[in-house]
């Protein structure tokens, strides 16, 4: 049990350092220190040359101006070789008119892929499930989703993660479900029953006390 709670353990959490280590890319050597000062989206697939992964790299790669706007660093990984990755990239830009704009980390030796607890035995021993990770400017691991390895990514819902991210640690708020940019936003709740009862003459769309919207 023990064990079992210190491998937990070791695996990122929300709102810490995010794990830094030097990896091999189709880019050359990367570091995610290298990207300070910007936000990264890291995300794993299972296998090069596969059906479904190969959709998903279609579909960030057109994306990536976006993620650009948003001061957003794109990474893919998998459990593959550098040579396997250039090769993919390469049948991608032959058979869609893509080029993957993005760095490929070769995570042979699982290194990054068990410092992420990308690693799910139940869904396969030998590949990495679909993860993606967000990592805000400072280097803190702001999400974390994981996807099973028979279904796609939407790539639009990480997009609008990435900007209801960005809009909260700006801007001191939560966003409420189905947030998209331009809609209200919600007021962090009271902290006292001072604030509480002053909460109504406050300027806010009241819904109760610990609810209330604004514009930004």
């Amino acid at each position: 049990m023990e064990e079992m709670v210190k491998e937990v353990c070791q695996h990122p959490r929300l709102n810490e350092k995010a794990p830094d280590s030097e990896a091999i890319t189709t880019h050359g050597k990367i570091k995610l220190s290298d990207y300070k000062n910007k936000w990264v989206v890291m995300f794993s697939h299972p296998a090069d040359f596969t059906p479904v992964c190969t959709t998903e790299f279609v579909a960030f790669s057109k994306a990536n101006e976006e993620f650009q706007k948003r001061n957003t660093q794109l990474i893919g990984l998998s459990i593959d070789s550098i040579h396997a990755h250039l090769g993919w990239v390469q049948s991608i830009e032959k058979n869609f008119g893509v080029k993957v704009p993005f760095p490929i980390i070769a995570d042979l030796d699982m290194k990054v892929a068990n410092l992420y607890g990308m690693i799910h035995p139940a869904a396969g021993s030998t590949a990495a499930v679909r993860s993606v990770f967000i990592i805000d400017d400072e280097g803190i691991l702001k999400a974390m989703i994981h996807y099973p390895m028979s279904n796609g990514r939407n790539i639009d819902e990480v997009i609008r993660l990435l900007d209801a991210l960005q809009t909260s640690k700006k801007n001191g708020v939560a966003t409420p479900a189905n947030w998209k940019p331009g809609d209200k936003v919600i007021v962090p709740p009271p902290q006292t029953q001072d604030d509480m009862y002053k909460r109504k003459d406050m300027g806010y769309e009241y819904i109760d006390w610990y609810l209330c919207f604004k514009e930004l």
